[in-house]
């Protein structure tokens, strides 16, 4: 019990690595909103139908908040702005589920169904109200880039038009794009 609640609150803590540092938070908002709502969904809903407790959701979110303001706190301490993480706001996300569970007398197929579509709905809300919040994203970017990115993901001051001309950004859309009808002839030859 105790490994998988360590991993599955990394996991969520740490989907997409870079989404909680305000440099990458907007450009990654809709990522951020996927994974974040997925991972939070899952962890939520398998602690919820382990113990049979409703409120147990809200208690797993305060827990990866606490982790995760502790993180910026360290941040703050090395001389980074404030603003230089993003904390998500997990826990209105899973009061919701936790209402879900107790309203529909612990039922987990309702819980999966409605819980989770209130998770994902809410969940991109609250952060891009988080968002909003942040003083100054693209000087924080700019002034303060993260020690631990690699060279090539160093902000850079933006260029209008350039990055769409990039072979990198053109690989990654078109493997993206040719991702699920590649998949699914692949599924059709298969049977």
């Amino acid at each position: 019990i105790v490994v998988v609640a360590v991993n599955s609150t990394l996991l969520t803590i740490n989907a997409g690595d870079y989404i909680f540092y305000t440099d990458w938070a907007w450009t990654s908002f809709v990522i951020f909103s996927i994974s974040q709502s997925t991972m939070l969904a899952v962890g939520a809903v398998y602690y919820l139908l382990f113990t049979g407790v409703p409120g147990t959701a809200t208690y797993y979110a305060t827990i990866m908040t606490i982790y995760t303001w502790a993180a910026k706190g360290a941040w703050f301490a090395l001389g980074y702005p404030y603003d230089f993480v993003a904390v998500p706001v997990w826990i209105p996300s899973a009061m919701l589920l936790d209402l879900t569970y107790w309203a529909t007398r612990r039922n987990k197929h309702m819980l999966i169904l409605v819980g989770g579509t209130l998770v994902g709905l809410s969940l991109p809300l609250f952060y891009m109200i988080n968002l909003l919040l942040v003083r100054d994203p693209l000087e924080v970017a700019f002034k303060y880039p993260r020690p631990t990115l690699p060279p090539y993901m160093t902000p850079i001051e933006p260029q209008v038009g350039k990055f769409y001309n990039s072979p990198v950004a053109l690989g990654a859309g078109a493997s993206a794009v040719l991702t699920v009808p590649i998949a699914a002839l692949g599924a059709k030859l298969n049977t």
